[in-house]
């Protein structure tokens, strides 16, 4: 018999946050930082938008330049996390069961879902959440 196990019992609750008044320095150093690949944005606790680590590569590639950290200082001081940051997003809530989100992720192009529950954000779920899920199934 299958198991119907609710997204909220392998998501990430401790998420990393930034709001829309952080700079696009202050998010690559927090993805350095702590390894990861997306950040949520948010406003008190509603989240506004999602910034992933491909946002600020797509921004910053250039290679015209020796120096690649003036060119990412260039493009961060040009752009503001409110431009640069995914809008319109799919969320989900923590009942949602991993199989759903496991379809809804392989049938979108992105690799996180903000977990949200009274419009509050209360976690994160991604492809690697759900990898690392499976591998402790077999």
């Amino acid at each position: 018999m299958k198991k119907i196990i609710p997204i909220s019992e392998i998501m990430t609750t401790s998420v990393v946050t930034l709001s829309i008044d952080d700079t696009l320095e202050e998010a690559e150093k927090i993805f350095k930082e702590h390894k990861i690949k997306h950040i949520p944005i948010v406003k008190n606790k509603e989240i506004v938008g999602m910034l992933s680590y491909t946002d600020l590569l797509r921004i910053s590639y250039a290679d015209v330049s020796d120096d690649e950290k003036d060119v990412e200082n260039f493009v961060y001081d040009i752009f503001t996390i409110q431009q640069v940051m995914t809008k319109n997003l799919y969320t989900v809530p923590p009942y949602s069961t991993v199989k759903d989100v496991a379809e809804l992720l392989s049938q979108k192009e992105f690799h996180a879902l903000p977990v949200v529950e009274d419009n509050e954000l209360v976690g994160i779920v991604t492809t690697t959440d759900l990898i690392n899920y499976l591998v402790k199934q077999l």
